[in-house]
């Protein structure tokens, strides 16, 4: 299973000029715990959660976000994804064709794919950090 089979997409994306309050609007709204912080050209330039929002001052996106952001393209196995989240604390991985945000795979993408038997539950980061 590859992440174009699981990711979401369309994908919620912020500026990073935008204010803390209407990210966490769009948070609220969208359902979501964090999105990509794109640029005028829609290229990836962060990432921004609810976690930053909470845990750091700031009155815009920039203030709070992340700025390297871990990506996966759209033939990564999903193995590999649930390595990099768990290895990395994070919670949602890009998907980028080239430097083109195209999707997103979050925990509840993964969580979705287990309980519909796409893939199998407990082997996908296993398999992977015993074969790197």
């Amino acid at each position: 299973m590859l992440a174009r089979d699981i990711m979401t997409t369309p994908v919620v994306t912020v500026t990073a000029d935008m204010s803390i309050r209407d990210l966490a609007k769009i948070l609220t709204e969208k359902g979501i715990s964090g999105a990509p912080v794109v640029d005028d050209s829609g290229r990836v330039v962060g990432i921004v959660s609810e976690a930053d929002v909470i845990a750091k001052n700031g009155f815009t996106v920039a203030d709070v976000m992340q700025s390297q952001v871990i990506s996966a393209s759209e033939d990564t196995p999903v193995e590999v994804i649930c390595s990099l989240m768990t290895n990395n604390k994070i919670n949602r991985v890009p998907v980028l064709s080239g430097d083109r945000l195209v999707g997103i795979v979050t925990r509840a993408d993964i969580v979705r794919a287990i309980a519909k038997g796409y893939i199998e539950a407990g082997i996908q980061a296993d398999k992977t950090i015993q074969s790197a």
